[in-house]
């Protein structure tokens, strides 16, 4: 699962200007139970193996543009052609970004001191040294630390802007300090729960010529402190490969529904390069892919055409999702029901979280119909257990349907975060422990997922996907602010 800072602050102004979400209509109950007792956990997990497995025999990761990536799509491909659906490999180039050695960050006077960091992705290359200089911090944040070209007022050519995270993107950061003359940033995480997590971020795409690291809160507190008492020479290694390669999304069309209203049902198919990418998102990827051999398998006829679609290049900013959306004509974008987004569902000290369409608990309603949605999965989830909201902030594929007022829904198990108290209690798990303690790291394997997760959060997507197939009624209170309506009236085609 992709966590672009600088991504979600672009989807949450363009979500912001889509008209408040309506109360939700009522959507016909259907009755899935055969295909919810064919969608099982031991089938989730088999499809999970397969993925391992090409992962071992591919360098350990199913990343976009490397040979495991190219593996699991045509896997995720002969699956779904021997199950009977149109299947498409939609191809588009994407700029590749791999550390080739590890990036360090060093303090050589007045004391010498090593500090543990990490290369933004898209950061530019470099071997340089320069003074530390401090750029706007915030006692209270969040903090503007290098959003504005006047933060670096007097800022001397040549020294290694240290920025606080904060209201801005990465890239504006990193922008601001080349071209104030640094020879490097390096930003420290603020805002977080955990003072030693490091944070691991992205400008967004190619562009920036100077090395962007970042620090722990911890870390850059000490930094900080250092610098404010005198003169701090800091040493930065950046070595890393940017290039274009081809990758692809793999779309499958469901042979009954009506192609006016299609229901674009996604996870995204490739890992980080430090991993497997078992539970982000094997899990995803293999949950959808069995829904959809299920459903064949059951000869279930919808009556919205189902185009489930497994994206490439989630994790280098939700590029294979934001061709696919760029590339719709009109009348396709017209004829886009809802997206359902699958994007991490066996986290080991898991929640069941739903996307909060309606916006009622945190700050964002997705567009109108995303309230809907998000009542069809948390009124299954009621009677299992319940369920917690999760904000729509652009950090899943379904921020590219979203931007462009598509209803969206889904669900998470939860990542990086640390489960709370009252998590646990309603819960279980282990409250001040990550979600996934082994999130985008080589341990995101087999080991690293929750089967009775993928059992409850398995059924809820089973049951949202064919009853967003199979409805007759449509989730818009008032169809004329649906900007889609005109393409929801045509017959589906073999539909019972």
């Amino acid at each position: 699962m992709r966590r672009p800072a600088v991504l979600s602050v672009a989807l949450l102004a363009a979500g912001s200007l889509v008209v408040p979400a309506a109360p939700a209509a009522a959507v016909d109950e259907v009755d899935t139970t055969r295909l919810r007792e064919a969608v099982t956990a031991n089938g989730i997990v088999g499809h999970l193996r397969v993925l391992q497995r090409i992962a071992n025999e591919n360098g350990g990761n199913r990343a976009s543009g490397t040979a495991g990536y190219e593996a699991s799509a045509r896997y995720v491909q002969e699956r779904l052609l021997r199950a009977g659906y149109d299947v498409e490999l939609q191809e588009f180039t994407f700029p590749y970004y791999e550390e080739l050695t590890p990036t360090s960050l060093a303090q050589t006077s007045p004391q010498a001191a090593d500090y543990e960091t990490r290369a933004f992705t898209f950061s530019g290359n470099g071997q340089v040294e320069g003074a530390a200089r401090v750029v706007d911090f915030a006692d209270e944040l969040p903090s503007t630390s290098g959003c504005e070209a006047g933060d670096f007022a007097g800022f001397p050519a040549g020294a290694i802007a240290v920025l606080q995270r904060g209201t801005c993107s990465f890239a504006v950061k990193a922008a601001n300090a080349e071209e104030a003359g640094a020879a490097a940033a390096v930003v420290v995480n603020a805002g977080v729960e955990d003072p030693e997590e490091l944070l691991n971020g992205t400008l967004g795409g190619p562009g920036t010529g100077i090395p962007v690291v970042g620090l722990s809160a911890a870390a850059g507190a000490a930094l900080v402190a250092a610098a404010t008492a005198g003169e701090v020479e800091l040493a930065v290694n950046v070595d890393t490969l940017l290039e274009d390669r081809t990758t692809w999304n793999v779309l499958a069309d469901s042979p009954t529904g009506a192609a006016s209203r299609t229901v674009v049902v996604g996870a995204h198919l490739d890992s980080t390069l430090e991993g497997p990418g078992i539970n982000d998102n094997g899990t995803g990827v293999a949950a959808v892919l069995e829904i959809a051999e299920q459903m064949a398998e059951l000869g279930v006829h919808n009556r919205q055409r189902l185009r489930f679609a497994f994206w490439g290049a989630e994790e280098l900013g939700l590029l294979g999702s934001e061709h696919y959306v760029a590339q719709l004509s009109d009348r396709e974008l017209r004829a886009t029901y809802a997206n359902l987004n699958f994007d991490m569902l066996g986290s080991p000290n898991w929640v069941p979280f739903v996307y909060d369409g309606d916006g009622s608990d945190t700050p964002l309603a997705g567009p109108p119909g995303s309230a809907r949605i998000e009542r069809l999965f948390t009124d299954f989830l009621e009677p299992r257990g319940g369920s917690v909201p999760s904000e729509f902030n652009g950090r899943s594929d379904y921020g590219p349907f979203i931007a462009v007022g598509i209803p969206a829904g889904g669900l998470f198990s939860g990542a990086e975060g640390v489960k709370t108290e009252e998590e646990a209690e309603r819960f279980g798990g282990t409250a001040g422990e990550a979600y996934d303690s082994c999130y985008h790291t080589p341990c995101d394997d087999t080991g690293n997922v929750s089967t009775e997760a993928l059992a409850v959060l398995g059924d809820a997507a089973a049951h949202a996907t064919m009853t967003m197939a199979r409805t007759k009624t449509g989730f818009f209170e008032d169809l004329s602010r649906n900007p889609r309506a005109g393409a929801l009236d045509a017959p589906a085609r073999n539909a019972a």
